[in-house]
């Protein structure tokens, strides 16, 4: 699994669509593809798009929340936030060989993660991020370094954990020596594309 996650940005499909477009030039291999509040139409398109270009890119590709729509595009699978569909129903709808994520931000919500069967876990927020209308408490550095070694306390074998929520390139090193497998980033490959490559280099 990709230890680099692109969540696309865009207020607009034009914007949302360019964005991504950029990240996979730069050599992005996994994209989510998160357009809150977008209309319907709108996101359906985005994502038939997104998948087609993923596919062209050799790139994996994620839809936020909508199971259904995952389906409908073929996309590679769903990321599900805590107040979305199950892990149990968006696995009935879309099978057993595509990828299901799903975020946590406390250990009971990691544990839950882990026996729903998700295929990795969204870890966050580290630090506070306006890309979030509703931000869950702030973890930091100190909190996944925590929550690893609980697990590892307890002999608790999870899935892939990655760090989100308002990470940058200078976060890789402390994150990584918590324990904790990848990063989804989102505003600093939006804004500046080209560090990819630097991500790249910096994870392990």
């Amino acid at each position: 699994m990709e230890k680099l996650q692109y969540i696309s940005q865009g207020n607009t499909l034009h914007e949302q669509k360019l964005n991504i477009t950029r990240a996979l030039d730069n050599g992005i291999k996994w994209i989510q593809v998160r357009w809150k509040n977008a209309p319907g139409n709108e996101l359906i398109k985005l994502c038939e798009i997104s998948r087609t270009a993923c596919a062209d890119y050799k790139a994996v590709c994620i839809i936020n929340d909508h199971v259904q729509l995952a389906h409908e595009v073929d996309a590679d699978g769903v990321h599900l936030g805590l107040n979305d569909s199950s892990v149990e129903e968006a696995r009935l709808i879309l099978g057993d060989q595509k990828i299901i994520g799903g975020t946590a931000n406390t250990i009971p919500d990691v544990l839950q993660r882990i026996q729903e069967g998700c295929d990795y876990i969204g870890l966050g927020p580290l630090r506070f991020t306006p890309t979030k209308e509703q931000l869950s408490p702030v973890l930091g550095f100190e909190g996944y370094q925590k929550m690893i070694e609980t697990l590892r306390d307890q002999s608790i074998e999870a899935p892939k954990i990655f760090a989100i929520g308002g990470v940058t390139l200078e976060d890789i090193q402390p994150l990584q020596q918590s324990g904790i497998y990848g990063v989804s980033v989102s505003a600093q490959i939006t804004k500046q594309p080209s560090i990819i490559n630097e991500f790249k280099k910096a994870m392990i």
